[in-house]
């Protein structure tokens, strides 16, 4: 099971990188939200 997730990891390497960049950038658009009612 452990060199299935290794040789998983290794294909969708580039996939990984464009999914934790949308992550991120969709925590960050949620804390943006959460903030901003707060500032008017």
């Amino acid at each position: 099971m452990l060199t299935q997730i290794k040789t998983v990891l290794s294909r969708s390497q580039h996939t990984l990188l464009q999914d934790a960049a949308g992550a991120a950038s969709l925590v960050v658009m949620l804390v943006a939200a959460l903030l901003l009612p707060g500032t008017f």
